[in-house]
C-alpha cells in the first residue's frame, strides 16, 4: 500500500490517534458550550465582573455576555485551540523525524516512492486529520446550537470559526513538520515548535495588557486565528492568509531541506 498509495497508509496508520484526538477536542469543547445558559444566570455574571479584566483578557476571555463572545472565549480561545495545536505539532514531527528517528526511514524509501511524495502525502494526511476535527466539531457545535442557546451564532459564523481553527493547525503543524525534515530529529521538532506555540499564545494574551508591547499580538497566528472575532465577522482574509502563506513557506523550506540533506539510518 505504501509503494501505491503513500498518502492512504499515513490516514490508515493515524486512524486510532486521529480519533481518540477529535473524541477528546469535540467533548471539551461540547461541555464548555453547555455551560452558556449558566454563564447567562446573574450571580455568574456578578462574580465574573468581579475578577481583573486584565486578568480575563490573558486566557481570552474577553467577552463572556453573548453567546459568541463565550464560545470565542471559552470555547475557541482556550483548550481547543491548543488541544488542536497539541494535535498538529505531534503529528506533524513524526511525519518525517518518526521514522528518521526510529531508523526505519531507509526501509520506507526502500519502496519506489521518492522522498518528496512520502513527505508531501503524509503531511497531506495531517491535513485531513485537521479538516475532520474541524468538520466534527462544527457538527457538534451545530447540534447544541439550539439546547443551549446560541443566539445569533449561525452555521456560517460556527464555520467560519472552525476553518480558522483549522488553519491555525495547519500553521503549527507545518512548522513540525519542516523542523523534523531539515534535522530528523523528532525532540528538536517537537520542542522548537512547542516553543514557538508558546510565545504565540503569550504574545497574543499578556503582550497585549503590557503598555508599549500591543504590537506582540499581531505576530501570532493565534491572533491571525481569533483576532478577526470570525464567530462575530465570518472568516478573516487577513488572518486566513497569513496562516496560509506560513504553512505553504514552512512545507517548502521542509521539503526542500528533507530532499537535500543525508537520511540518517
Amino acid at each position: 500500500m505504501l509503494a501505491r498509495n503513500p498518502f492512504g497508509k499515513a490516514l490508515v496508520d493515524a486512524r486510532r490517534p486521529l480519533l481518540g484526538w477529535t473524541v477528546a477536542i469535540v467533548a471539551v469543547a461540547a461541555m464548555y458550550a453547555a455551560f452558556w445558559p449558566t454563564m447567562q444566570a446573574p450571580q455568574m455574571q456578578e462574580a465574573l465582573a468581579a475578577y481583573p479584566e486584565g486578568l480575563l483578557e490573558a486566557f481570552n476571555y474577553s467577552d463572556l455576555t453573548s453567546a459568541a463572545g463565550y464560545l470565542g472565549s471559552a470555547v475557541y480561545g482556550l483548550l481547543v485551540p491548543l488541544l488542536v495545536t497539541v494535535f498538529a505539532i505531534a503529528t506533524g514531527t513524526r511525519t518525517v523525524a518518526g521514522d528518521e528517528e526510529a531508523g526505519t526511514l531507509d526501509l520506507v524509501l526502500a519502496h519506489p516512492v521518492g522522498r518528496v511524495r512520502l513527505a508531501l502525502h503524509r503531511f497531506a494526511a495531517l491535513l485531513v486529520g485537521l479538516a475532520v476535527i474541524a468538520v466534527l466539531l462544527w457538527l457538534a457545535m451545530l447540534a447544541l446550537s439550539g439546547p443551549a442557546e446560541f443566539d445569533g451564532v449561525g452555521a456560517g459564523d460556527l464555520a467560519a470559526v472552525n476553518l480558522q481553527l483549522a488553519l491555525l493547525g495547519t500553521t503549527f503543524g507545518a512548522l513540525a513538520y519542516a523542523v523534523g525534515a531539515a534535522t530528523g530529529r523528532r525532540a528538536v521538532a517537537l520542542g522548537v515548535s512547542a516553543g514557538v506555540a508558546v510565545l504565540a499564545y503569550l504574545a497574543n494574551s499578556v503582550l497585549p495588557q503590557v503598555e508599549g508591547w500591543q504590537w506582540g499580538a499581531e505576530l501570532s497566528p493565534f491572533h491571525w486565528y481569533l483576532g478577526g472575532q470570525p464567530l462575530v465577522h465570518g472568516v478573516q482574509a487577513g488572518g486566513a492568509l497569513l496562516l496560509l502563506g506560513t504553512s505553504a513557506v514552512l512545507v517548502i523550506l521542509g521539503t526542500w531541506a528533507f530532499s537535500r540533506r543525508d537520511v540518517a539510518v
